[in-house]
């Protein structure tokens, strides 16, 4: 059982960056209030990085990347330190999980504990696995010469990690950035800091040489903006919000540094009438609420074939409405707060769009009764006059879903393509041919069939259309945090022109 007590006084009053694995010196940013979305309070106070912290971030990042202690080490140190680190994220799982439910408000017991105990660790575990058995590639196509293919670290790596997964989303990143050999500036969400503070100064005492991780803190429009301005930052690896993502977009493209963006969602979840109703009707329910209705994979678009959406619709509604609310901390609960006031708001407003938009509310919409302290919103559940309204068109964050209906499987593509987004969608159906068609025909990035949100490792995750650029994960990952290199050998004398001679000096 967690002392929810003892965390809260683990918590540091005042939180600054990480330079070099210590606390920044300078306290000369702004000073922002992460608040706890349950009650209110004020968790701790964080400390802006300012331009010039992010320059000296940066520029730290550089001296340790061409210094070479981690971006010329053995594969074999570099595994040794990740594979401590992973010990060392599950000791302390339970303390850092309960802080990032802190600054959050997402339950402790069904998300942020897994989330940091299992896939955070396991992040750091794969990628050191994964590093040593991605070997080099030779090619023989060139008469009398070898081509040897080699992967080598891409230099300073600027990480920009979401609120809504703080340190899982945070390892996934790093883990891979480190395996192969790069430096790198973290910089999280100014609402849930406490969680990747505790990751880097563990990855410190892992092992990791000076310097070679650095973190800042603040706000997109200050600290975000001058790490993706920093002409000395080589790559960006970004989640987050569809605006931010077009404007640190255009920042790396002006000096061409690699970027990876993984953005919003507005995923549909397709129910066929042959689908195992029950499976469908339990997966539907968990690809919306789990984490809140705070997840970027969320299934928020129900689609139903009409031969089945009376009783489908009816059932769903019904269960939502007896979804149980709870503190974070509470082990019973199934829904929590939404992540502040702010989107909190934003999310009950749709349900007054819907109705103005010829919609209708089915269940929720309003604030919970009891929890008047915090940013609670009801299961929502919405059905609407067509996917051209505006909440099956915006990506709205939150417990709020929207059926619509369909008769034939064409309709129910054409549906679920009819967005901007691509990051997932569900398919749910017995006949495995039509999944696999719908699956083809699917313009996203990720696709489930008869299952909820699950990630597999190896794969490459990334989005379609405004849903993200490229893909991490697996591969993917190893290679967009590296460049490939290609070195001829020659292994023979070949014929080479003289050029600039005589004719008589050929002779000769």
């Amino acid at each position: 059982m967690i002392d929810v007590n003892r965390v809260r006084q683990s918590v540091p009053p005042v939180l600054t960056g990480l330079l070099n694995g210590n606390p920044a010196d300078d306290v000369s940013g702004e000073r922002i209030d992460v608040i706890n979305p349950d009650n209110g309070t004020v968790v701790t106070e964080l400390l802006e990085s300012n331009m010039e912290q992010v320059n000296q971030a940066v520029a730290a990042a550089r001296i340790s990347f061409d210094g070479g202690s981690w971006s010329k080490a053995s594969i074999s140190f570099r595994q040794k330190v990740l594979f401590k680190a992973a010990d060392l994220i599950r000791k302390d799982a339970e303390v850092i999980a309960a802080q990032d439910s802190l600054c959050t408000g997402l339950l402790y017991h069904k998300s942020t504990l897994s989330q940091t105990h299992f896939a955070s660790a396991d992040w750091f575990e794969y990628f050191a696995s994964l590093v040593g058995v991605s070997g080099e590639e030779l090619f023989r196509h060139v008469a009398g010469a070898k081509t040897l293919v080699t992967r080598e670290p891409v230099g300073v790596a600027a990480l920009f990690t979401p609120w809504n997964i703080p340190v899982m989303g945070a390892s996934l990143k790093l883990a891979a950035a480190l395996a192969m050999g790069n430096s790198c500036v973290l910089k999280p969400s100014e609402q849930s800091p406490l969680g990747t503070y505790r990751l880097v100064q563990l990855l410190y005492q892992a092992g990791l040489p000076e310097g070679v991780v650095q973190l800042v803190n603040g706000r997109g429009a200050v600290t975000g903006a001058a790490l993706a301005s920093n002409p000395d930052v080589d790559l960006i690896s970004f989640t987050g919000g569809e605006e931010a993502g077009r404007i640190i977009a255009g920042k790396a493209a002006q000096r061409f540094a690699k970027v990876t963006m993984e953005l919003g969602g507005k995923s549909a979840n397709i129910i066929f009438n042959d689908a195992d109703y029950e499976r469908a009707l339990d997966g539907a329910l968990v690809s919306i609420f789990a984490n809140n209705g705070q997840a970027c994979l969320a299934g928020s678009r129900i689609l139903v074939q009409k031969q089945i959406a009376d009783r489908f619709i009816g059932d769903f509604t019904d269960r939502a409405k007896n979804i149980r609310i709870g503190r974070p901390f509470d082990e019973d609960a199934e829904l929590g707060p939404l992540s502040s006031v702010a989107n909190m708001q934003r999310v009950l407003s749709y349900a007054d769009i819907v109705r103005d938009e010829g919609g209708e509310i089915l269940a929720g919409g309003n604030r919970v009764d009891g929890f008047d302290d915090g940013c609670y919103v009801e299961p929502t559940v919405a059905f609407a006059k067509d996917n051209r309204a505006r909440v099956c068109q915006e990506e709205l964050f939150g417990p709020f879903v929207t059926f619509l209906t369909f008769e034939k499987e064409e309709e129910a593509i054409a549906l679920g393509n009819d967005t901007r987004f691509g990051l997932a969608g569900y398919v749910w159906t017995e006949n495995l041919q039509r999944a696999m068609r719908v699956a083809d025909s699917v313009r996203s990035g990720y696709v489930l069939i008869n299952s909820v949100m699950q990630r597999e490792k190896n794969a490459p995750f990334g989005g379609f259309g405004h849903s993200g650029i490229d893909r991490e994960g697996g591969q993917s990952s190893l290679r967009f945090y590296s460049e490939g290199k290609a070195t001829l050998i020659a292994c023979a004398d070949t014929d080479i022109p003289k050029m600039g001679l005589t004719s008589q000096d050929n002779d000769q």
